[in-house]
């Protein structure tokens, strides 16, 4: 059997290794276009900064060290330039000579991956701005700074490359602008949990401009000016362009495979394309979402591998299968940690999905053992049959211990209520006796059966101007002072009692507190003597944390970028 396989990243270089492991005697061959194969992409942002500082780390195998183990082939330099599907052919381009030869195949396998989205842009190309996707990428941009020392850049676009970048510039000693269309950065959150990584980069240096569309740049002699739409242009000494990805299907598309969103490549669940013996992994495919059934594009290099995987057990009479994509995710933010999984509130609301979510905020290890940290989750669930849809975290410590947890709570397919059963581990080093996960479960369990009444943010508007509502606060004194709702009450819990005659029975109450824990206990009493309540979710903290994000987004917006 003879594979040749386009792409020697993630998805190629995982199927190679598997189909050897599995078949002693097929003739396997990688074409890599790039002068690397087995590299690290995710680690490329920390080599500029310094945080990885051998070369050599960013790349887990050699073209040498992968034939001595493997006996593969890695051709890098070379570029396949054309698929032959009824010949069962590709042509390919060695590109340090120029030869151009024909190789068939017995099955082919394409890993071609996502390359940086360039949008038609007056200007893209010009020196000084980059992309970042190859090795080759990471060594043009780290010279680049060594050579020039540059004191500022800006970077179009807010997802995982621009984060991880923008922390890595800003390390070095850089002035770091984030620029972008949408209004938040890290569209994998909601826009309550990317206020606070919003907070985390503003508090560290990073200017951020959300919501201004990038036109096109001019080089100058002071570097790049990047000019906006009807507001005044920006100039940075570099710029880099991190908008995202868009899958590298050209030569998919030119021999004729059937294409889906945005062009990526159509797969069944055994990696096989619309073509007998080709087959497809990595970023360049589309594939299912595992919560929502939709079909989706996930970059990530978890499923990459995956996939990989899956290929070459089917090129070798297995039936593997893959069953969708999760989007489970984690990110540094310079010292805080934001991880996702599953589908957000924003997107299962868009399917179509009725949802409801729990925000708390439980602390990373038993609060009397010392350096614990408090993290904010938000757990989303379906309202009716409380079906697990996905989870947020943004903390320190144990954010992604968590995540993971309630990822593979979602992958098996519990219920949001069982969480509360779930046996986890504990030490007060490590965690608490009541688990963050536990405690999300205890508090949609209360929900489920009526014990726990919720509003949320988006009601704000409507329950402020309801005259027929009770608004109470039940946090301290001195907590109400230093800033609260207008048109809330001020009534601390563990007064409540004595008190209670000042709130108007027949009306429904609507209680916060600081976190969401306090006015829960004094939903209990009101609920006891008879009143209606309905607890915010998040608490103050929360409430305080968004509506100063978004002030200060639509205060930069409408003042022209003063930020």
């Amino acid at each position: 059997m003879k594979v040749i396989i386009v792409g020697g990243v993630a998805g190629g270089a995982t199927a190679a290794a598997r189909i050897r492991r599995l078949d002693e005697h097929a003739e396997i061959t990688v074409y890599e276009r790039s002068g690397y194969i087995s590299y690290a992409n995710c680690g490329l942002p920390y080599y500029i900064g310094d945080v990885i500082t051998d070369p050599e780390a960013l790349t887990l195998q050699t073209p040498e060290s992968f034939f001595k183990r493997f006996r593969i082939n890695m051709k890098i330099h070379h570029e396949v330039i054309s698929i032959h599907p009824e010949c069962k052919t590709v042509s390919v381009k060695n590109l340090e000579n120029g030869e151009i030869f024909e190789e068939n195949y017995d099955k082919l396998i394409l890993s071609p991956g996502a390359k940086p989205t360039q949008p038609r842009l007056p200007g893209v190309g010009i020196d000084k701005l980059f992309t970042l996707r190859t090795v080759e990428d990471t060594f043009r941009i780290k010279e680049y700074i060594n050579k020039n020392h540059p004191k500022s850049a800006v970077l179009a676009g807010g997802g995982f490359i621009g984060l991880e970048l923008a922390e890595n510039l800003r390390e070095l000693g850089m002035d770091v602008t984030i620029v972008q269309g949408p209004k938040q950065l890290m569209n994998p959150f909601d826009p309550d949990m990317a206020s606070m990584i919003h907070n985390e980069m503003r508090k560290h240096g990073i200017k951020l401009i959300l919501g201004y569309t990038v036109e096109g740049f001019k080089g100058n002699d002071n570097g790049v000016e990047v000019l906006l739409k009807d507001n005044p242009s920006l100039q940075a000494d570099m710029v880099v362009l991190a908008i995202g990805v868009t899958p590298d299907t050209v030569l998919a598309k030119e021999a004729g495979l059937e294409l889906g969103i945005k062009e990526s490549i159509v797969v069944n669940d055994r990696m096989e394309t619309s073509v007998p013996d080709i087959y497809a992994a990595g970023d360049a495919v589309q594939v299912k979402h595992y919560v929502t059934g939709n079909d989706a594009l996930i970059s990530l290099a978890g499923p990459a591998n995956k996939q990989g995987r899956i290929i070459a057990d089917n090129i070798c009479g297995g039936d593997s299968r893959y069953l969708g994509s999760q989007g489970s995710s984690v990110i540094k933010v310079f010292d805080m940690i934001a991880a996702t999984t599953g589908i957000n509130e924003t997107n299962a609301k868009k399917s179509g999905l009725e949802v409801d979510t729990v925000i708390l905020f439980p602390m990373s290890h038993a609060g009397y053992y010392p350096g614990g940290k408090v993290m904010t989750m938000k757990v989303v669930f379906e309202k009716e049959s409380y079906r697990l849809l996905g989870a947020q975290i943004i903390g320190y410590e144990g954010v992604d211990k968590r995540i993971d947890v309630l990822a593979t709570a979602i992958h098996a397919g519990l219920n949001a209520t069982q969480l509360k059963d779930l046996d986890l581990a504990y030490a007060p080093p490590y965690s608490s006796a009541k688990d963050p996960v536990n405690m999300a479960g205890f508090m949609i369990d209360n929900i489920a059966k009526g014990t726990l009444k919720q509003w949320h943010l988006e009601d704000m508007d409507k329950i402020s101007k309801d005259k027929d509502v009770e608004l109470l606060d039940v946090r301290t004194v001195g907590e109400f002072s230093r800033g609260h709702i207008d048109g809330f009450k001020n009534i601390p819990v563990d007064e409540l009692r004595e008190r209670i005659s000042e709130i108007e029975k027949g009306k429904p109450v609507y209680l916060i507190c600081q976190s969401g824990l306090r006015s829960y206990i004094a939903s209990r009493i009101l609920e006891g003597n008879g009143y209606e309540t309905y607890n915010f979710s998040g608490g103050f903290r929360f409430y305080d944390a968004v509506v100063n994000d978004r002030a200060l987004i639509e205060r930069a917006y409408a003042c022209g970028m003063d930020y």
